[in-house]
């Protein structure tokens, strides 16, 4: 599998980078964590830093386009991603699952 970066575009408010890539595959088209795990190990970053938001595979293609965001930290990944799009790729919500059990224990 290999990845292609077309095009990054910093977002300093977000803290994070917002990266528009190319996979060429020989095999079925790759999963979302395949995907998100070779794109950080191609952007030098911690799996849990990027998020992929879409992948577009066409018909009988070995070429797969795709949309990721990636986060200078996974902190700053759950403060502004949507909880689906955290369980879509597998990153843990952390402190505020344990903050939120802890209050329910509390209550």
């Amino acid at each position: 599998m290999d990845i292609a970066i077309i095009d990054e575009e910093e977002n300093p408010m977000l803290h994070r980078t917002d990266v528009r890539f190319e996979i060429v595959h020989d095999d079925a088209s790759p999963s979302r964590l395949q995907v998100r795990d070779s794109l950080a190990a191609k952007l030098d970053k911690a799996s849990d830093e990027v998020v992929v938001h879409a992948l577009d595979t066409k018909f009988g293609m070995r070429t797969t386009a795709g949309y990721a965001k990636v986060y200078e930290s996974p902190e700053y990944a759950r403060d502004v991603e949507q909880e689906y799009m955290l369980e879509r790729n597998k990153i843990s919500a952390g402190d505020a699952d344990a903050d939120a059990d802890a209050e329910a224990e509390e209550a």
